[in-house]
């Protein structure tokens, strides 16, 4: 189908028809592809009911760590007031395609998140890569959405059915090929996709997807501690928690295997991290903890996270990124570590614009070439031999 769409949206879009959310999260990254600030109204989504969005997640399966964003209010109150207008406008343009050709349009999503959880060692003792599942829910039909998907991969989105609920998969040749070689990469080779209510729709690798649909029947739900961290302050952009050693736990077989499960010697949340990105009327805030256990092993992790943000900075050559690194306020307490940061929306949008500067380029100076000096040969004289009369 053509649209009028504009070229900075049109691969976005395509994108979109042949791996299905992907277009939700390539309108998130146009936020790197635009300018300076201004407010606008041009991308505010007629009003929408409220919802529970912690009951929503609530129903999500088991997770090891969690990356939560509001597309809603990225799109529609951050990202208007560190881009200029006229981009402001053109993205619109680009959403209300979206909306018109998938049925979707993410200034009216309630959230989207990524999860990924770590696996117990098979029987064999091999290792497993993480499983990642990615949920979008909002206003949005999810039957409309999986249909264009369906169009989108000409035939190769295969169904079957799981506990009621019709799984859509699609095997990626290029990874399924090298799985042949490396069997590690096998459980990434097909993807599956699911309508879990009409306004859910969670994708994933194959298990997970399965994993979601036992979840939401009420088995093997996420852990309410996790919930309760990356969902600490309702009005984040983005916001993030996981635990690493948990995940380390899974990974090295400390916890048994998939067959053979082992309980664990001790319930430490060292390392347990939460982060999010606020806003307030003219600045963005990053807040975050990380667990620590002790005052001492707080003052550590401190030392470790200064030095390596010091060496981040020697080695990074932009001076706003630089300044951005040296934000960071790192402060240790009795059982956590702080990391605190504020910017104005003016630096972001400063920043922002010139990164979609174009750079001049250096014109090369050409040095003329010169003749070298060709030196005049010199003749050799060369005397008459007179013969002697005898």
């Amino acid at each position: 189908m053509k649209t009028n769409t504009p070229k900075h949206y049109g691969k976005r879009n395509s994108f979109l028809f042949s791996i299905l959310l992907a277009g939700i999260l390539a309108c998130a990254a146009a936020q790197a592809q635009v300018s300076q600030a201004t407010t606008s109204s041009a991308l505010r989504p007629p009003s929408q009911p409220s919802r529970n969005i912690n009951s929503s997640l609530a129903l999500l399966p088991e997770a090891d760590a969690v990356l939560y964003f509001n597309p809603r209010r990225i799109l529609t109150e951050a990202l208007p007031r560190v881009v200029p207008q006229k981009d402001v406008e053109s993205m619109s343009a680009g959403l209300n395609a979206l909306k018109s050709q998938a049925g979707i349009d993410p200034r009216t999503l309630d959230y989207l998140v990524l999860q990924v959880r770590f696996k117990k060692p098979a029987a064999d003792l091999s290792f497993s890569l993480p499983e990642f599942l990615l949920v979008a829910s909002g206003d949005f039909d999810g039957g409309a959405l999986l249909q264009v998907a369906r169009e989108a991969a000409k035939g190769k989105l295969r169904e079957e059915t799981y506990n009621s609920k019709t799984l859509n998969l699609i095997t990626i040749d290029d990874i399924a090929t090298q799985a042949q070689k490396t069997p590690i990469l096998k459980s990434l080779s097909e993807v599956g996709v699911v309508l879990l209510n009409g306004d859910t729709i969670a994708m994933g690798t194959t298990s997970y997807v399965k994993a979601a649909v036992d979840a939401a029947a009420g088995h093997g739900r996420i852990s309410q501690d996790l919930l309760n961290s990356v969902m600490r302050d309702q009005t984040a952009l983005v916001s993030t928690a996981g635990s690493p050693l948990t995940a380390f736990a899974k990974t090295f077989a400390l916890l048994g295997t998939e067959n053979n499960p082992r309980n664990p010697k001790c319930d430490m949340k060292l390392g347990d991290y939460y982060a999010a990105i606020t806003m307030d009327d003219t600045s963005f805030k990053l807040r975050g903890a990380m667990n620590a256990d002790n005052p001492d092993t707080a003052k550590i992790i401190k030392s470790l996270l200064s030095m390596g943000l010091e060496s981040a900075a020697g080695t990074i050559k932009d001076s706003q990124a630089q300044a951005a690194l040296r934000r960071l306020v790192i402060t240790p307490t009795d059982t956590e570590v702080l990391i605190q940061a504020d910017m104005s929306q003016q630096a972001v949008a400063d920043f922002i614009r010139e990164m979609n500067t174009p750079k001049k380029q250096d014109v090369a100076v050409s040095t003329p070439t010169t003749t070298p000096e060709v030196k005049p040969t010199s003749k050799r004289r060369t005397r008459r031999r007179t013969r002697s009369k005898s």
